[in-house]
């Protein structure tokens, strides 16, 4: 006997899809019975009604975070901008005045994997306080096919809001390899992944009310069968799509080959344009126009929804080397921060660094290659040290190359090498608090000491002792810069135990050199 074939999960669920319909279907509303209403969106929320900031503003902003990239940045700047702005306006705009008319700037970043795409917009997106989606385009399909539903991604805003609506209708949707949907013209029949999709996007970019409830989702299905059971009727939760801002990106490799094809014939002849003589594929994407994406396979109506469009350049070893060192998320961090869990402080050399970039440099995959390298080089380390008494970690050239040997001498090294290292680390605690505040800060041999023992006696890192010590400093001494003029500062060992007074006392005296100085 044949044991049962089972059905499927797609097949269940949708059986119990159309018997919740079939069940809980709403009838017909009576002439006199008004419709259930849609969601009653919150107020405009507080980041857009305070948003006043410059497109020079938000690329000193990411310039903390991405290296390179200052045309994307800068264009970046500008489209958030007019877009937050007329955001803005029309919030506080009579409920009863007539619509301004607004062409939305939605963007297309284009350019290699590991550039900094996705990083740009996520802290565009923290630096205004709106809620921030990313997704890549090979996960969604269209709409009654097997895959994701591109509403869904306007449905995660809300998530990602905690059910504020109103934060939600202001987010940032960020869309990853949008290439890899792009649809060349010789493709017959239905494309559940490529065309199709580019068409449902269109709505959802210019401007569409989404409902909340996804038609393929069970939950969502369960939740309108509970309603209508307990209120007799389903509310249509909806969110209109007129304010989100929506930016696309990808690497589009083959797109260098069609503006090449398009120059060559378009340069032919006396007067040829110089641009056609320009082989890199980097370097052709920046004359890329609304007919070569459609020759890539982009649907006409779909670029046209991305009027803003910038290229994104390829990290050069010397980009690679400046992102472990100037970012604020290096991934340099993340190294000192694992290993000072372990009570071991971790210093990289500047050679070391550039001993990494070279390294993902070959990788080929931008700022992602630092990650793999890093990851090769450090892993016997972070299994060896953890649990050994290894207090401190000075990575180099050598050490990178030698695990076995750098190990089995660490595991040996005397209190006096250790204390080099930490001074090392206090030194570079104040080269990075100059640097970042345009100071020139040093500690006083006594300072160190003082550092050193407190150190010891709270069982804390020096790195993190020095921040929490002086985390006011950079507003003191910004402020005693000011009066004075002053820009080299010294700490002296008493400002280890009462850095607060210290402080108060410098900033006392600077205000006494302007009264003197201002006198006539």
């Amino acid at each position: 006997m044949n044991d049962p074939i089972l059905p499927t999960a797609e097949s269940m669920q949708r059986r119990l899809q159309e018997l919740l319909r079939s069940s809980f279907a709403t009838p017909a509303a009576s002439a006199n019975e008004p419709e259930t209403p849609s969601a009653t969106l919150d107020p405009v929320p507080q980041a857009v009604r305070d948003f006043h900031l410059t497109p020079k503003k938000i690329k000193a902003h990411l310039d903390r975070f991405v290296i390179q990239q200052d045309e994307a940045k800068k264009v970046l700047g500008i489209a958030v901008c007019d877009h937050y702005n007329n955001a803005r306006v029309m919030a506080s705009r009579p409920a009863d005045a007539a619509p301004l008319e607004y062409s939305k700037q939605n963007v297309l970043l284009a350019g290699p994997t590991g550039v900094g795409k996705t990083y740009l917009v996520k802290h565009v997106a923290e630096l205004i306080g709106v809620p921030f989606v990313k997704a890549d385009a090979t996960k969604f399909s269209e709409t009654g096919y097997v895959g994701g539903d591109v509403d869904d991604l306007v449905r995660e805003l809300v998530q990602k809001a905690d059910g504020n609506l109103g934060l939600a209708q202001y987010g940032i949707i960020y869309i990853d390899e949008i290439d890899k949907i792009a649809t060349p013209s010789d493709v017959i029949g239905r494309d559940v992944s490529g065309r199709g999709v580019q068409t449902t996007m269109l709505k959802l970019m210019e401007e569409t009310d989404v409902p909340l409830r996804g038609g393929n989702d069970l939950q969502s299905q369960i939740q309108a069968a509970m309603e209508f059971q307990k209120r007799g009727k389903v509310a249509k939760e909806t969110l209109n799509t007129r304010h989100i801002l929506f930016i696309v990106s990808g690497a589009f490799d083959r797109l260098g080959e069609i503006v090449s094809r398009r120059l060559k014939k378009s340069g032919m002849g006396f007067g040829a344009a110089p641009a056609s003589a320009v082989s890199d594929s980097g370097e052709l994407l920046r004359f890329a126009g609304t007919r070569d994406f459609v020759g890539y396979g982009l649907e006409p109506e779909f670029i046209g929804r991305l009027p803003v469009r910038v290229v994104c350049d390829r990290l050069s070893e010397q980009d690679l080397f400046d992102i472990l060192q100037k970012s604020e998320g290096s991934l340099i961090r993340q190294y000192e921060r694992a290993f000072a869990a372990y009570g071991i402080e971790a210093v990289y050399t500047n050679e070391a660094l550039r001993h990494i970039a070279s390294l993902a440099g070959v990788e080929g995959t931008g700022a992602r290659g630092l990650m793999t390298v890093c990851e090769r080089l450090m892993r016997d380390f972070k299994y060896e040290l953890p649990g050994a008494r290894v207090r401190s970690l000075e990575i180099t050239p050598a050490v990178l190359a030698n695990p076995a040997e750098s190990i089995s001498e660490l595991l040996k090294v005397g209190e006096e090498e250790a204390r080099h290292i930490q001074h090392l680390v206090i030194d570079q605690f104040a080269e990075r608090f100059g640097g970042q505040h345009g100071f020139v800060l040093r500690f006083d041999p006594a300072a160190i000491e003082a550092i050193l023992r407190m150190a010891l006696e709270k069982n804390i890192p020096a790195r993190d002792l020095c921040e929490s010590l002086f985390k006011d400093y950079q507003f003191g001494l910004g402020l005693i810069s000011r009066n004075s003029g002053q820009s080299e500062f010294v700490i002296p060992a008493e400002a280890v135990d009462a850095p607060d007074r210290v402080l108060s006392q410098w900033v006392v005296a600077s205000y006494r050199t302007k009264e003197e100085n201002e006198k006539p």
